[in-house]
């Protein structure tokens, strides 16, 4: 069974889990408005398509303190782009709490780094897991997974 973690951000990640181990990933795709960025919809729906996956867990997105207006309209439009492939494609999507899965992972109250180091420890010959920004997104997105598995 083939089930994809999200990390919904701009700078997010998705990740395919096939018997726990990751055989796919991509970051979010995105073009440029004007100085926004915005979620790739046609290359993303394209990519899941092809993954043929039979579920989808992503962590589910709410304001922040201390984000700005701007900030929080892009983050809440990628989520909401990503929640709308989803559906159209016909897949189920559950969502989960980054407290929930942060939980699952046994990262919570540890630092920001905590899923990318689980993630290398996890899958050694990952090596995309060692750029620190972009492995951090896929580190997310496939602890987000996991913990799908354990739905």
């Amino acid at each position: 069974m083939k089930r994809l973690g999200i990390d919904p951000g701009i700078t997010g990640a998705l990740v395919v889990l096939e018997d726990g181990n990751p055989i796919e990933w991509l970051h979010m795709p995105v073009y440029q408005v004007g100085k926004s960025k915005r979620v790739n919809g046609f290359e993303l729906a394209d990519w899941i398509r092809k993954m043929e996956i039979d579920c989808a867990f992503m962590e589910q997105v709410g304001a922040m303190p201390g984000q700005g207006v701007t900030s929080m309209f892009s983050f809440g439009h990628a989520a909401g782009t990503v929640t709308g492939i989803i559906a159209a494609l016909g897949k189920p999507l559950c969502l989960t709490t980054p407290q929930q899965w942060k939980k699952d992972a046994c990262i919570t109250g540890m630092g920001k780094d905590a899923s990318r180091a689980k993630a290398i420890h996890m899958w050694p010959q990952w090596k995309d897991l060692h750029k620190k920004g972009k492995g951090q997104a896929l580190a997310d997105a496939a602890l987000i997974a996991i913990t799908g598995r354990q739905i």
